[in-house]
């Protein structure tokens, strides 16, 4: 017995031994890695886009990540922007080469990335693309090119926008495992997957003309982009007119089909190179470290951009999950900030938690009397991210970014059938009428079902109020534009929910003519971590991801998803201001 503990105390020694070596280890090349030279940048470069990690609308990237040359880590989308604006107006910048595939990034942050590549190129340098093959929102980018190439054998797809929505009311008869849903709101369907088997006529329609608005958003920059006008790109879509690179280059969707020597002799035919003389590429990543320095804007003045992204759950929050704790002390922190003059909240989010969502909101009150609050929405602001957004003194949005969605529901487990079935039976005892608890091992009662009901109508009403105040409209009016709705941006500003269709600079921009001032400096919030905090955090980040990654390799991406969005569904906890469904558009 003994010899087994001490063999097991070995073991656990070793473990936590090599735990430290390989800290240490990470630790170390880290602190090599930040001595490096800075970066030169050659003259006669081309500076190379290769968008092929996840974009993240902020990442906090001066932040120590030791894993991000190990596992996936974000590229961050002000980063790029920026980047793209500094090479514009850098003479040792030729031009660009885009070299793209399969682009891990929102509608609206692709759409922000070719306003910017269209900045760019008004300098009158060069942009070429090139492909092996080119998703519909690889292509979408890559229209802004001046010349557009794919490899001989490459695919281009361009067939129009589609979205696909999972239901599991058979699922949930078959095991047993149910969700019980009240909601209020006619569009609010983010439910409909556990109610009924097909798609509603109300659900169908929104999607339908949110699809098509950000399908002709995108039509109307392809058709600038390679001068083929719409109707003749719906033709081209219909027809499947670029299935393959010959269709493709007849219908006007590419410029040549090459191998890619062929397209990097004619990046040097467009530098007037000499035979054998190489292209002087300078990768997105180390012209971001070079880019990074120079600030396009400085003074005492300071505008605040504080980025919200991902879910909205209660507790502290992180850099993919909107928090009350570290919204709030960033919003804080500006409003009591006297060379801040004005705010600009940048949110990404589908919404969650009513309440996070409610507090956030107060505080942006709080901050609006003190200094001018923009808001700049990304590729999602719906329901709790719009709710967030609605007291703002203005509100701009991308043509492409989804938001809405104004409206709340409620989830609940229950397995009583589950139980059922497996000899399962659950007895509570308490001292007052309603003192006993919900039990998913029981049917729900009609008396819980009306207490979740009337704390969803309050919510609903608060919501409706937040939203009636913030605009300048009355609650009748924001009810006729609610119903869990989820509208595109220019929809969005077509009826009155957004001021404004513009990136984040044009918000910005906004930020500082409210606050009266020409020259200011920009200060990011929040401010994540610690790196040596972050760092401990990545190591159980980095067997998470493993495990993720495990999983899908084993089951496949689209049943990873499935599990994702149960998983999610099982936790939600309160009334939910969220998205109506999790769109997956192709």
């Amino acid at each position: 017995m003994n010899f087994l503990r001490n063999l097991l105390a070995a073991i656990i020694g070793c473990l936590v031994a090599f735990g430290i070596v390989f800290i240490m280890f990470f630790v170390l090349i880290s602190l090599l890695g930040s001595g490096e030279d800075a970066v030169t940048v050659k003259d006669e470069s081309v500076l190379e886009l290769q968008l092929q990690r996840p974009i993240a609308d902020y990442t906090g990237s001066d932040e120590l990540n030791p894993f991000a040359g190990i596992f996936e880590s974000p590229q961050d989308l002000d980063e790029i922007l920026h980047a793209i604006t500094v090479a514009k107006d850098d003479e040792r910048i030729k031009g660009i080469s885009l070299n793209n595939n399969f682009m891990l990034a929102g509608l609206a942050q692709t759409q922000a990335i070719r306003k910017a590549l269209v900045e760019f190129k008004s300098t009158g340098k060069f942009i070429y693309t090139y492909g092996d093959f080119y998703t519909q929102k690889d292509y979408y980018l890559a229209s802004v090119a001046d010349s557009i190439f794919i490899n001989p054998v490459g695919v281009l797809d361009f067939k129009g926008l589609s979205s696909e929505v999972l239901f599991y009311k058979d699922l949930q008869e078959k095991t047993g495992v149910k969700m019980e849903v009240i909601r209020h709101g006619k569009y609010k369907s983010a439910v409909e997957p556990y109610l009924e088997n097909e798609m509603s006529e109300a659900n169908r329609e929104q999607i339908k003309e949110l699809i098509q608005s950000l399908w002709n958003s995108m039509l109307t920059d392809i058709a600038i982009g390679r001068g083929i006008s719409e109707a003749d790109l719906n033709i081209i879509a219909d027809t499947l007119g670029g299935r393959s690179p010959k269709y493709a280059k007849q219908s006007g969707l590419i410029d040549d089909i090459v191998f890619f020597d062929q397209y990097e002799q004619k990046i040097s035919n467009a530098l007037s190179l000499s035979e054998g003389t190489d292209i002087n590429y300078i990768a997105l990543d180390d012209y971001a470290t070079y880019s990074n320095k120079k600030n396009l804007k400085s003074g005492t003045d300071k505008i605040a951009v504080v980025f919200a992204q991902g879910e909205i759950l209660y507790g502290e929050g992180g850099p993919d999950i909107i928090g009350q704790g570290i919204i709030n002390k960033a919003l804080i922190k500006a409003r009591e900030d006297k060379n801040v003059k004005a705010i600009v909240l940048r949110i990404n989010s589908p919404g969650g938690s009513a309440l996070t969502s409610d507090i956030i909101w107060r505080e942006v009150e709080l901050a609006k009397k003190a200094k001018p609050v923009v808001v700049s929405m990304g590729n999602v602001a719906a329901s709790g991210g719009y709710y967030i957004a609605a007291g703002a003194n203005k509100i701009f949005a991308e043509p492409t970014t989804i938001t809405g969605s104004i409206g709340v529901f409620g989830t609940v487990p229950n397995i009583s059938e589950l139980a059922k079935e497996i000899g399962v039976n659950a007895e509570q005892v308490g001292t007052n009428v309603n003192s006993v608890d919900y039990s998913l091992f029981e049917p729900m009662s009609e008396a819980f079902r009306n207490q979740v009901q009337e704390s969803i109508e309050d919510t609903y009403t608060t919501f409706l109020e937040r939203v009636a105040q913030g605009r300048g409209i009355s609650v009748a009016q924001a009810d006729s534009l609610a119903q869990g709705r989820v509208w595109s941006g220019v929809d969005a500003k077509r009826i009155g929910l957004v001021d404004e269709l513009g990136t984040l600079q044009d918000a910005i921009i906004a930020a500082a003519e409210l606050a009266k001032i020409e020259a200011y400096g920009i200060r990011k919030y929040p401010k994540y971590k610690s790196g040596f905090e972050r760092f401990m955090e990545d190591l159980e980040g980095a067997s998470v991801q493993l495990k993720n990654k495990i999983i899908t390799d084993e089951i496949g991406e689209e049943s990873y998803r499935l599990l994702k969005d149960l998983k999610s569904s099982m936790e939600q906890k309160g009334v939910q201001a969220r998205m109506p469904f999790i769109l997956n558009i192709k």
